[in-house]
């Protein structure tokens, strides 16, 4: 039981920094990043409490997360370099003028 706590401990840390990422950065790599972080906060979770009750379904679902993460990656950077066609910068901020 002691070993889940600090496995909880590291997705309490991973979870805060990548939220730190999201709020301070305006750097769109940067924040897509933070959102990877945190999405590995909660496999490194699935796979805490997986491993804590000797059951392989969370263990199993971590891997579907990471694939669908992947995927999400290839997207997010896909409109990332789009953006940074059109404008020359990769700033949030600069990305307000997209809406309609």
């Amino acid at each position: 039981m002691t070993e889940l706590i600090y496995y909880v401990l590291i997705s309490v840390v991973l979870v805060a920094i990548g939220i730190y990422g999201l709020v301070v950065k305006r750097n769109a790599v940067r924040m897509l990043f933070a959102l990877e972080i945190i999405a590995n906060a909660a496999n490194l979770n699935l796979i805490a409490f997986s491993r804590n009750l000797s059951n392989t379904q969370g263990q199993v679902f971590a891997l579907f997360s990471i694939a669908i993460a992947a995927a999400e990656v290839a997207v997010g950077l896909g409109i990332i370099i789009i953006a940074y066609r059109l404008y020359k910068e990769i700033d949030v901020e600069e990305f307000k003028s997209m809406r309609g």
